[in-house]
């Protein structure tokens, strides 16, 4: 536990991910901080007093803000006094230095058109905000591969979510329901969907956006009947240069699904192990194994289809050793896409009741850094990052591509260069202005019955983000 005592009480969330960065489960103590800053336009005093396992400490710090005055600099002048009196009294630097934000490429982002140049902003997101040389060179090179992905208010990606699953993983976070818990809830849910695609493609007409990249998500959109999967993809009728449809459960994917993806001109599949060891799939609750991997691959390298697979490091029980392994069969397979997810222990997971579960986190970043250096030196590049809370050992998350099989949609979605129009429960639509960077969310609702029985409250939403009165789709 800890108590924070600001002047400044906006601050105390993003203070609190720092302190977790350190001391991720400190029940047993009540440690206290007091951090109190003065600003003066010019420069920014930060005074901070603390009480960490019994000792105290006092710091204080000087940062020049006379060109960052605005309030994001503020606040992120007071993590990074936080986190340099953190590391002063345990001696534990971090891979992402102060950074606790999903997207650390988008101030690198922010850094190169201040300076303009990527390898000065490069040596200010090492030097100032106190990232890892390792870390900075990853983000330059992903921003590399992104260099040509335009920006346009007329442009717009479609996402698509069907919240299904055969089981839950121990890990999964996302709102997705089992099916046999849930089978009833299917048609239903297929029938206010559609409505609610059609209804967008309305508004996408009205406001004459071009759909660059389709992306149906979940979930896993494969496990609903195919007959169902058929219909939804038949309602997305656009030309987008990529079209993405999430398979990753291999026990899903069969013939009669892959032709119907192939039908609707699919461009891009995921087929996701997590992991080659039998024991772990049990552990996680993955309903298949490791042969049905293998088959399911199999067949789909009958359709033109680019394949992406997912790895987590840091899973239940896996050793280094046991990682290299999944990477290696994946590699050995050849997909056009490799993500390396490290593993979060989010609130909404079975995972949170059991903490056991984590691997050390010296251990997952071996993983991590095995994954950059055999996957890039077998002709992978990284193309995109983010990060979540709770990771273990402060990392990453790393999409990898060969050359030309990049997905769009993924760099514009972590990146936020486009609007999305988002449908289906728990999908998140937003507005993005290029004039100023500017990003307005609209969330659809979580729970199944509820995106049911409010569907059209969900379209005047979006309505409203896109400056239009749901009227004007009738």
């Amino acid at each position: 536990m800890v108590n924070f005592t600001l002047n400044d009480e906006k601050l105390k969330d993003e203070l609190l991910l720092v302190y977790k960065l350190f001391f991720e489960n400190n029940d047993e103590n009540c440690d206290n901080i007091s951090l109190l800053y003065d600003n003066n336009g010019t420069n920014l005093v930060v005074n901070i007093v603390m009480k960490i396992q019994q000792k105290n400490y006092d710091f204080s710090y000087n940062f020049d803000i006379s060109t960052h005055h605005e309030y994001k600099h503020i606040k992120r002048f007071c993590k990074l006094a936080l986190y340099k009196s953190l590391v002063n009294i345990t001696g534990k630097n971090l891979p992402w230095g102060s950074l606790t934000g999903i997207r650390p490429t988008k101030l690198l982002y922010e850094l190169y058109d201040e300076c303009g140049n990527l390898y000065k902003a490069r040596s200010i997101l090492i030097n100032t905000f106190l990232v890892s040389q390792k870390k900075a060179d990853i983000a330059v090179k992903v921003i590399e591969q992104q260099k040509d992905i335009i920006k346009n208010d007329n442009l717009v990606d479609l996402y698509v979510n069907i919240p299904f699953c055969t089981t839950r993983c121990s890990y999964c976070s996302f709102i997705s329901a089992p099916l046999s818990k849930c089978q009833e809830y299917v048609k239903p849910y297929v029938d206010k969907l559609i409505y609610e695609i059609e209804m967008m493609k309305k508004l996408i007409a009205k406001k004459n956006y071009i759909v660059r990249t389709i992306y149906v998500g979940g979930g896993t959109p494969t496990a609903i009947p195919a007959n169902e999967l058929d219909r939804i993809l038949d309602s997305l009728s656009y030309d987008a240069d990529e079209f993405t449809v999430e398979a990753g459960r291999p026990d899903t994917i069969t013939k009669e699904k892959l032709d119907i993806l192939k039908k609707h001109n699919v461009t891009r599949i995921s087929i996701n192990p997590q992991t080659f060891c039998e024991k772990t799939l049990q552990k996680i609750g993955r309903s298949h194994t490791v042969q049905e991997v293998f088959d399911a691959y199999k067949l789909a390298r009958q359709y033109p289809f680019d394949i992406n697979m997912d790895l987590i490091a840091g899973l239940e029980g896996e050793s280094l050793a046991t990682f290299k392994k999944s990477l290696e069969y994946t590699l050995a397979l050849n997909p056009e896409n490799i993500t390396v997810h490290t593993l979060s222990i989010k609130r909404a997971s079975i995972l949170i009741d059991n903490p056991t579960t984590k691997s050390k986190s010296s251990v997952v970043e071996k993983m991590v850094d095995y994954a950059y250096k055999t996957l890039t030196e077998n002709g992978y590049n990284p193309y995109y990052l983010y990060r979540q809370k709770n990771m273990l050992g402060n990392l990453e998350n790393i999409g990898y591509t060969r050359p030309g099989h990049r997905c769009v949609a993924n760099i514009t979605s972590m990146e936020e260069f486009s609007s999305v129009i988002a449908v289906g429960a728990n999908a998140i639509s937003k507005r993005h202005y290029c004039i100023n960077d500017k990003i307005v969310r609209s969330p659809n609702v979580k729970n199944l019955p509820d995106y049911i029985n409010r569907i059209d409250e969900m379209i005047e939403r979006k309505c409203e983000l896109f400056d239009l009165n749901s009227k004007e789709l009738n």
